[in-house]
Protein backbone atom coordinates (compact mmCIF):
# COMPACT_ATOMS: atom_id res chain seq x y z
CA UNK A 1 0.00 0.00 0.00
CA UNK A 2 1.36 3.37 -0.99
CA UNK A 3 1.77 5.52 2.06
CA UNK A 4 1.73 9.29 1.82
CA UNK A 5 1.75 11.83 4.62
CA UNK A 6 0.80 10.65 8.08
CA UNK A 7 -0.16 12.47 11.27
CA UNK A 8 2.91 14.21 12.70
CA UNK A 9 2.76 12.48 16.10
CA UNK A 10 3.66 9.11 14.51
CA UNK A 11 7.44 9.30 14.39
CA UNK A 12 8.87 6.12 15.91
CA UNK A 13 8.70 2.59 14.53
CA UNK A 14 6.11 1.58 17.13
CA UNK A 15 4.16 4.82 16.74
CA UNK A 16 4.07 4.54 12.95
CA UNK A 17 2.87 0.93 13.04
CA UNK A 18 0.17 1.85 15.56
CA UNK A 19 -0.92 4.90 13.55
CA UNK A 20 -1.01 3.03 10.24
CA UNK A 21 -2.79 -0.10 11.44
CA UNK A 22 -4.81 0.63 14.58
CA UNK A 23 -5.40 4.26 15.55
CA UNK A 24 -8.87 5.33 14.51
CA UNK A 25 -10.00 1.91 13.27
CA UNK A 26 -13.47 1.13 14.66
CA UNK A 27 -13.29 -1.52 17.39
CA UNK A 28 -16.33 -3.64 18.26
CA UNK A 29 -14.62 -6.42 20.21
CA UNK A 30 -15.14 -6.20 23.97
CA UNK A 31 -11.75 -7.61 24.92
CA UNK A 32 -9.99 -5.07 22.71
CA UNK A 33 -12.15 -2.24 24.06
CA UNK A 34 -11.21 -3.29 27.59
CA UNK A 35 -7.53 -3.37 26.63
CA UNK A 36 -7.66 0.20 25.36
CA UNK A 37 -9.65 1.33 28.39
CA UNK A 38 -6.93 0.02 30.71
CA UNK A 39 -4.00 1.17 28.58
CA UNK A 40 -5.36 4.70 28.17
CA UNK A 41 -5.79 4.92 31.95
CA UNK A 42 -2.25 3.62 32.45
CA UNK A 43 -0.96 6.26 30.04
CA UNK A 44 -2.22 9.18 32.16
CA UNK A 45 0.73 11.50 32.74
CA UNK A 46 2.99 9.50 30.43
CA UNK A 47 3.59 9.25 26.68
CA UNK A 48 1.66 6.80 24.53
CA UNK A 49 5.03 5.60 23.23
CA UNK A 50 5.81 4.36 26.76
CA UNK A 51 2.59 2.32 26.74
CA UNK A 52 3.26 0.92 23.27
CA UNK A 53 6.67 -0.31 24.42
CA UNK A 54 5.06 -2.09 27.36
CA UNK A 55 1.93 -3.33 25.59
CA UNK A 56 3.04 -6.94 25.17
CA UNK A 57 4.10 -7.03 28.82
CA UNK A 58 0.68 -5.66 29.79
CA UNK A 59 -1.05 -8.42 27.86
CA UNK A 60 1.04 -11.02 29.66
CA UNK A 61 0.58 -9.42 33.08
CA UNK A 62 -3.18 -8.89 32.71
CA UNK A 63 -4.20 -12.25 31.21
CA UNK A 64 -4.57 -10.81 27.71
CA UNK A 65 -7.06 -8.30 29.12
CA UNK A 66 -9.83 -10.81 29.73
CA UNK A 67 -12.17 -8.72 31.94
CA UNK A 68 -13.52 -11.65 33.97
CA UNK A 69 -9.99 -12.76 34.90
CA UNK A 70 -8.79 -9.25 35.79
CA UNK A 71 -11.95 -8.61 37.83
CA UNK A 72 -11.09 -11.56 40.07
CA UNK A 73 -7.57 -10.37 40.99
CA UNK A 74 -6.96 -10.34 44.73
CA UNK A 75 -4.30 -8.80 46.97
CA UNK A 76 -1.66 -11.39 46.11
CA UNK A 77 -2.03 -10.74 42.37
CA UNK A 78 -1.91 -6.98 42.91
CA UNK A 79 1.33 -7.41 44.84
CA UNK A 80 2.77 -9.41 41.91
CA UNK A 81 1.77 -6.70 39.46
CA UNK A 82 3.37 -3.99 41.57
CA UNK A 83 6.63 -5.92 41.34
CA UNK A 84 6.38 -6.37 37.53
CA UNK A 85 8.88 -4.04 35.86
CA UNK A 86 7.28 -4.72 32.47
CA UNK A 87 4.28 -2.52 33.27
CA UNK A 88 3.67 0.88 34.88
CA UNK A 89 4.06 0.09 38.58
CA UNK A 90 1.56 2.58 39.88
CA UNK A 91 -0.56 1.25 42.73
CA UNK A 92 -3.60 3.39 41.85
CA UNK A 93 -3.51 2.49 38.16
CA UNK A 94 -3.16 -1.22 38.86
CA UNK A 95 -6.01 -1.14 41.37
CA UNK A 96 -8.06 0.84 38.82
CA UNK A 97 -7.62 -1.94 36.26
CA UNK A 98 -9.28 -4.41 38.63
CA UNK A 99 -12.02 -1.99 39.65
CA UNK A 100 -12.68 -1.14 36.00
CA UNK A 101 -12.82 -4.82 35.06
CA UNK A 102 -15.52 -5.35 37.66
CA UNK A 103 -17.47 -2.32 36.40
CA UNK A 104 -16.93 -3.52 32.81
CA UNK A 105 -18.62 -6.85 33.65
CA UNK A 106 -21.60 -4.98 35.12
CA UNK A 107 -21.95 -2.95 31.92
CA UNK A 108 -21.82 -6.16 29.87
CA UNK A 109 -24.54 -7.64 32.04
CA UNK A 110 -26.75 -4.58 31.58
CA UNK A 111 -26.18 -3.91 27.87
CA UNK A 112 -25.16 -7.33 26.56
CA UNK A 113 -21.77 -6.02 25.45
CA UNK A 114 -19.55 -3.09 26.36
CA UNK A 115 -19.51 -2.35 22.63
CA UNK A 116 -23.29 -1.76 22.64
CA UNK A 117 -22.90 0.56 25.62
CA UNK A 118 -19.93 2.68 24.56
CA UNK A 119 -20.85 3.29 20.92
CA UNK A 120 -24.12 4.91 22.01
CA UNK A 121 -22.07 8.01 22.79
CA UNK A 122 -21.42 8.57 19.07
CA UNK A 123 -24.81 7.24 17.90
CA UNK A 124 -23.28 3.93 16.83
CA UNK A 125 -20.95 5.32 14.17
CA UNK A 126 -17.59 7.11 14.04
CA UNK A 127 -17.57 10.90 14.18
CA UNK A 128 -15.85 12.12 11.02
CA UNK A 129 -13.77 15.19 11.77
CA UNK A 130 -12.07 17.47 9.25
CA UNK A 131 -8.97 18.69 11.07
CA UNK A 132 -6.22 20.16 8.91
CA UNK A 133 -3.63 20.94 11.60
CA UNK A 134 -2.74 19.23 14.90
CA UNK A 135 -3.78 22.39 16.78
CA UNK A 136 -7.38 21.85 15.71
CA UNK A 137 -7.64 18.42 17.33
CA UNK A 138 -9.38 18.78 20.71
CA UNK A 139 -8.27 17.17 23.96
CA UNK A 140 -11.86 16.53 24.99
CA UNK A 141 -15.38 16.97 23.59
CA UNK A 142 -18.97 17.00 24.80
CA UNK A 143 -19.14 13.29 23.95
CA UNK A 144 -16.03 12.42 25.96
CA UNK A 145 -17.38 14.53 28.84
CA UNK A 146 -20.64 12.55 28.76
CA UNK A 147 -18.86 9.20 28.52
CA UNK A 148 -16.49 10.08 31.35
CA UNK A 149 -19.34 11.18 33.61
CA UNK A 150 -21.37 8.05 32.90
CA UNK A 151 -18.42 5.72 33.45
CA UNK A 152 -17.63 7.39 36.79
CA UNK A 153 -21.23 6.92 37.88
CA UNK A 154 -20.87 3.23 37.03
CA UNK A 155 -17.81 2.83 39.26
CA UNK A 156 -14.97 3.25 36.75
CA UNK A 157 -11.87 5.24 37.63
CA UNK A 158 -9.03 6.81 35.59
CA UNK A 159 -11.69 7.71 33.04
CA UNK A 160 -11.44 11.51 32.93
CA UNK A 161 -12.70 13.26 29.82
CA UNK A 162 -9.23 13.70 28.28
CA UNK A 163 -8.42 10.02 28.84
CA UNK A 164 -11.76 9.02 27.35
CA UNK A 165 -11.25 11.20 24.29
CA UNK A 166 -7.92 9.46 23.69
CA UNK A 167 -9.82 6.16 24.08
CA UNK A 168 -12.44 7.30 21.55
CA UNK A 169 -9.68 8.24 19.09
CA UNK A 170 -7.92 4.92 19.58
CA UNK A 171 -10.99 2.72 19.04
CA UNK A 172 -12.31 4.67 16.07
CA UNK A 173 -15.28 6.36 17.70
CA UNK A 174 -13.84 9.50 16.13
CA UNK A 175 -11.69 9.86 13.04
CA UNK A 176 -9.04 12.34 14.12
CA UNK A 177 -6.53 11.65 11.38
CA UNK A 178 -5.76 14.96 9.70
CA UNK A 179 -7.38 15.30 6.28
CA UNK A 180 -3.93 15.29 4.68
CA UNK A 181 -3.05 11.93 6.28
CA UNK A 182 -3.17 8.87 4.03
CA UNK A 183 -5.33 7.08 6.63
CA UNK A 184 -8.05 9.73 6.70
CA UNK A 185 -10.08 8.71 3.65
CA UNK A 186 -9.97 4.93 4.20
CA UNK A 187 -11.37 5.44 7.71
CA UNK A 188 -13.96 7.92 6.46
CA UNK A 189 -15.59 5.22 4.34
CA UNK A 190 -18.42 3.22 5.95
CA UNK A 191 -17.05 0.66 8.42
CA UNK A 192 -13.53 1.74 7.52
CA UNK A 193 -11.63 -1.39 8.50
CA UNK A 194 -13.63 -2.15 11.65
CA UNK A 195 -11.85 -4.50 14.06
CA UNK A 196 -13.78 -7.20 15.87
CA UNK A 197 -10.72 -8.64 17.54
CA UNK A 198 -6.93 -8.47 17.53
Amino acid sequence: MAQGRRCAWARTELGIAYHDNEWGVAVHDDRTLFEFLILEGAQAGLSWETILRKRINYRLAFDNFEPALVAAYGKARLKQLLADSGIIRNRLKIAAAVQNAQAFLRVQQEFGTFDAYVWRFTDGKPRQNIWRTPRQVPARTAESDALSKDLRQRGFTFVGSTIMYAFMQAVGMVNDHLVGCFRYLPLKRPQGGARHGV
